[in-house]
């Protein structure tokens, strides 16, 4: 088979082997900036997108802005692709359904030219700021509930305005810049994994201008929408199989392609101040309400990730259908959506709860997927607070089931030593490992040390009923083991249903 490196110059020698896009895309005006043109964006937002802009539509096309110096890589890749890349989705029959996305149509690198992102930002033609730039993106202090000043980066943008490091630098400056060309408003638009993420957005934002710009202050409030949403679709890290696969089978040389599930869902408030494409006539649902659905798939979803993430990193498995088809850990997952989240979650019309935990652990068990843990476990600092916390403060405000939720924090204290229950070193990925592995030593003493890190979690330390549900299940991971643990667990419920 021929190979094609993936650009523009090649693009309609592949219509044979692959979907590709059926519009001019010297032709497509850029309507939409997004930061962080990692692989969800590419796998989702960028995904919808290019359905839309083949049925005709011209004027939204991206302008991806790679934000960080880390992301150098794929901002290299898409430039010397064109913006170009190949979504692999992976059936859970082991299929491979692929097509060529093209709805990136620039590409900007902000620490080599921040101006020029920050006019692109503020270009009459633009209409809407898209981020994803994780849940740590948004500097957000748990013990506080406010904007953490005392960050570096962030006090590096308050000294250098015109060359931030920060999302929260560049958007200012390319709203005072809207603002003082007499521009008309526009819509920012987080796609992350945070409940209420527009409100998070906004609340950050103003706290951050309040300090930066303070005259700006009553334009965005004004001129701004921060429309909250709720994201979907599991999409691994690439590995160089995929790339391997995608040459041999296709004939596609991408030095970056996407690989995902086949499920995706977007739920939107329809709140877009500037107007913004017809979504909806590619399967994006808009409502006036997104909390519900946030607080399932952050409870649920992603929580669920995490729980199969550190219990597996824990005994020794290195991607997520390995935890999720151990029977044990399968059981234990399905007992804690059941009996510790679902019973605190709003009921949503048309959507089965139980249906919705199954069809979870079906698609953590597509063993295609091979969704690395060391990915799911990067960060957890910022995302349990977001993902689990939640349910145990419910939970504790109705005196209800603590012990699934205990055994997990518990569990990650083991896994913040950085060991698995075989010896092995467990690579971790957190801008809190330091204090979470001074903690986790304090915990070898004391287990109730671990909780004690307020911008975590809060003051939990403070809940009697927590920390005597979290010590037991720490002392019982020790001395026997995390299956072993969740085995025990999984017995007890059973004798209970007899």
């Amino acid at each position: 088979m021929t190979t094609y490196k993936l650009n523009s110059l090649n693009l309609s020698k592949l219509k044979d082997q692959v979907a590709i896009p059926q519009y001019n895309r010297e032709k497509i005006k850029t309507g939409i900036v997004h930061v962080g043109i990692g692989g969800f964006h590419r796998a989702h937002q960028a995904f919808y997108t290019d359905q839309l802009l083949n049925q005709s539509v011209t004027d939204w096309g991206i302008c991806g802005v790679a934000l960080l110096d880390f992301d150098t890589a794929i901002y290299n890749t898409l430039k010397d692709q064109n913006g170009l890349y190949t979504l692999v989705v992976k059936e859970l029959d082991g299929s491979l359904t692929k097509r060529v996305i093209g709805s990136i149509v620039e590409y900007l690198f902000a620490p080599e030219n921040p101006i020029r992102v920050m006019e692109k930002m503020a270009s009459p033609e633009v209409r809407i700021i898209t981020l994803t730039i994780t849940e740590g993106g948004y500097n957000y202090d748990e013990a506080t509930g406010q904007f953490d000043f005392d960050n570096p980066l962030i006090q590096y943008d308050l000294e250098h305005p015109q060359a931030p490091k920060t999302i929260f630098g560049y958007l200012t400056q390319a709203l005072k810049l809207r603002k003082d060309r007499g521009l008309v408003g526009i819509t920012i638009q987080s796609c992350d994994n945070i409940q209420g993420n527009g409100h998070m957005t906004k609340k950050m934002l103003m706290s951050y201008v309040g300090v930066a710009e303070p005259e700006l202050a009553p334009w965005i409030t004004k001129n701004v929408s921060f429309p909250n949403a709720m994201v979907d679709r599991i999409t691994p890290a690439t590995a160089p199989i995929d790339i391997a696969n995608l040459k041999e089978t296709s004939g596609i040389d991408d030095a970056w392609p996407v690989v995902c599930e086949p499920f995706i869902q977007w739920v939107i408030e329809d709140d877009f101040i500037a107007g913004r494409p017809p979504w909806e006539t590619v399967g994006v649902q808009f409502v006036e309400n997104v909390m519900p659905y946030e607080e399932m798939k952050l409870s649920l979803l992603n929580a669920g990730h995490s729980v199969l993430g550190i219990l597996g990193a824990l005994m020794g498995y290195t991607t997520i259908d390995e935890p999720a088809n151990n029977p044990n850990i399968r059981e234990f997952l399905r007992s804690y959506m059941k009996q510790e989240v679902t019973p605190i979650l709003k009921s949503l019309e048309g959507v089965n709860l139980h249906k919705y935990e199954e069809s979870l652990l079906q698609r953590f068990g597509n063993i295609y997927i091979k969704d690395q843990i060391e990915r799911i476990c990067s960060e957890s600092s910022a995302k349990l607070p977001i993902f689990i916390l939640p349910t145990i403060n419910a939970q504790l405000k109705q005196k209800g089931s603590l012990k699934y939720a205990a055994l997990v924090i518990a569990a990650w204290a083991v896994y913040s030593l950085g060991k698995d229950e075989n010896g092995n070193a467990i690579n971790r990925k957190d801008v809190m490992q330091n204090n979470l592995f001074e903690k986790a030593v304090e915990a070898k003493q004391d287990p109730s040390a671990f909780l004690e890190i307020p911008s975590v979690f809060g003051k939990l330390y403070q809940s009697e009923a927590f920390v005597k549900a979290y010590t037991s299940a720490y002392q019982n991971i020790v001395a026997l083991g995390v299956e072993k643990c969740v085995m025990n667990m999984n017995n007890t419920v059973l004798k209970k249903m007899k």
